[in-house]
C-alpha cells in the first residue's frame, strides 16, 4: 500500500495520544504522511518524523478564522496533492464534520466511528450504541475514516535525533465560499486532566451527585483520568456541557469508565458502551446501568468513591 494521510490539528508539542494513535495506525497500513491546517515548528515536524512521517502538507498561507470550512478545503487539496490510499482523522465533532465536507468535495466515501482498520482498508466500526460491530469498506474515491480514540495502541517514536525528516509541501487553498466567521474566543478553564474523548479513565456522574462532583474529581485525579457527566448533570448546571457523555454529548471509549449516580438510560449508554471496563456505582439495584456494567456496586457514591480513593492512596504508599 502507498501513503496514508493523517489529519492532525496540533499547534505544538507534545502530540496528544489520539494523534499518536492515528500515526501508529497509519504506519501499520502504509507510509504515514500528515496534513496540518497550520504551520508547524521544526520541533513538531521532527517529532512527526520520529513517528515515521515521510511528508508534511501545510497551507501556503494562514487559513481564514472560520469554523471547519477552511480546514475541510485545505484537507481536500492536501489529499489531491498527496494521492494517499486512505485518509485518517480523529472522531471528535469537528473531525467528523471535516471528514463529511471533504467526502463531498472529493466524491469519496466516509466511514465514522471506526475502531479498527485492516490492511485491505476494511473498517470495523461500533454501531447501535456499541451493541454490535460491523465491517464495511469504501467503494468510491479515497476512503476517509474517522477513528475512535483508545481504539489502537500508539507506537512509541524513534529515539531523539533519529527518524526521517518529513518533506514539507505547501498547499494552496482555493476560495472556501460562505462560512461562519469566528468573532470572539474565550479561554477554556484548564483543569490539568486529559481531554474527555481521549482519556483512558473517565469518572462520570449524573443526577445522583446532587451537584457535588468533589468525590468524582478526587478519584479521577488519582487515576489520571477525566471527569464526565450525564445530560441531567450538565442541564442542571453542575458541570460544563463539554463534559457530557451520551447520545447528545461525546462518545468515549476509555479503558475504564466509572459511572457514579447515573441510571444508565439508553442515551447515556450510547456514549460509553464501548468502554473496555465499566464500573457502576448506584443506590438503585435495578438501575439499567448494571445491565452493561462489568462490575457493579450498590451503594451511596459519597461513601463508595472516597473509600476507593483512600484504598488507592494506601496501596501507593
Amino acid at each position: 500500500m502507498g501513503s496514508v494521510l493523517v489529519f492532525i490539528d496540533v499547534p505544538s508539542l507534545p502530540l496528544p495520544r489520539a494523534a499518536r494513535e492515528l500515526l501508529g495506525l497509519a504506519a501499520s497500513l502504509g507510509e504515514p504522511v500528515v496534513a496540518s491546517p497550520q504551520p508547524l515548528s521544526e520541533e513538531t515536524a521532527a517529532e512527526l518524523g520520529r513517528h515515521g512521517v515521510g511528508a508534511l502538507y501545510e497551507p501556503a498561507k494562514p487559513l481564514p478564522d472560520v469554523l471547519v470550512a477552511a480546514k475541510a478545503a485545505f484537507l481536500a487539496e492536501a489529499v489531491r496533492a498527496a494521492g494517499p490510499a486512505a485518509v485518517l482523522l480523529g472522531n471528535g465533532f469537528e473531525d467528523r464534520e471535516v471528514a463529511a465536507r471533504v467526502g463531498i468535495k472529493l466524491g469519496s466515501g466516509v466511514i465514522t466511528d471506526a475502531v479498527a482498520v485492516a490492511p485491505d482498508l476494511s473498517v470495523t466500526k461500533s454501531v447501535l450504541a456499541g451493541s454490535f460491530t460491523s465491517t464495511c469498506r469504501v467503494e468510491t474515491g479515497v476512503p476517509i475514516i474517522t477513528v475512535k480514540a483508545n481504539s489502537v495502541e500508539p507506537v512509541e517514536p524513534a529515539e531523539a535525533g533519529s527518524g526521517t525528516v518529513p518533506e514539507r509541501s505547501l498547499v494552496t487553498v482555493p476560495e472556501i465560499g460562505p462560512a461562519a466567521v469566528v468573532t470572539e474566543r474565550s479561554e477554556k478553564r484548564v483543569s490539568g486532566r486529559p481531554e474527555l474523548s481521549e482519556a483512558r479513565v473517565i469518572v462520570a456522574g449524573g443526577r445522583g451527585v446532587d451537584g457535588d462532583f468533589g468525590p468524582l474529581e478526587e478519584l479521577a485525579d488519582l487515576l489520571g483520568g477525566a471527569v464526565g457527566a450525564s445530560r441531567a448533570a450538565t442541564d442542571a448546571g453542575w458541570i460544563e456541557h463539554s463534559a457530557q457523555v451520551g447520545q447528545t454529548g461525546k462518545t468515549v471509549s476509555p479503558q475504564l469508565y466509572i459511572s457514579a449516580g447515573i441510571s444508565g438510560a439508553i442515551q447515556q449508554k450510547a456514549g460509553m458502551q464501548t468502554a473496555k471496563v465499566i464500573v457502576a456505582v448506584n443506590k438503585d439495584s435495578d438501575a439499567p446501568v448494571f445491565e452493561i456494567a462489568d462490575f457493579g456496586v450498590v451503594g451511596d457514591l459519597f461513601s463508595v468513591l472516597p473509600q476507593a480513593a483512600e484504598e488507592i492512596r494506601r496501596r501507593r504508599a
